[in-house]
């Protein structure tokens, strides 16, 4: 087995784009909180929360590729955010990124790295057996 969706049989859940659980065997990575940086460390899209949804999407999708990994190898995604209703707004940028249905959790908190920094994602990626 290298990997389980585990969902209990509510209709609600099957309207959301993620699992209630993910049960993996094999070798599993662990990101750091990937942010909205440009290749020189700058931050992309200063109080632009959708912006920035799309870069940490993208700079997720480059240490994803640099583990022999994509989008589909993500078995559980938490994302932070300075706005959750903002963040709300823009759930079409992150549902792009969950054909497999990770375990998900979206937590709103008061601030991250820099002041004009809204979103922030980490990632639990299974690299197979």
């Amino acid at each position: 087995m290298a990997r389980r969706n585990i969902d209990v049989d509510k209709p609600w859940h099957q309207r959301i784009p993620f699992a209630q659980a993910v049960e993996v065997s094999g070798r599993v990575l662990f990101t750091a909180g990937i942010t909205a940086r440009d290749p020189d460390g700058n931050l992309i899209g200063a109080g632009d929360i959708r912006r920035q949804m799309e870069a940490c999407f993208e700079n997720l999708g480059d240490v994803l590729a640099a583990a022999g990994a994509t989008f589909e190898d993500i078995v559980k995604i938490v994302m932070y955010t300075t706005d959750i209703d903002g963040f709300g707004e823009h759930a079409d940028v992150w549902r792009r990124h969950f054909t497999a249905r990770p375990a998900s959790t979206l937590v709103e908190v008061r601030r991250l790295a820099l002041p004009e920094m809204t979103v922030e994602i980490e990632a639990v990626v299974h690299l197979g057996d």
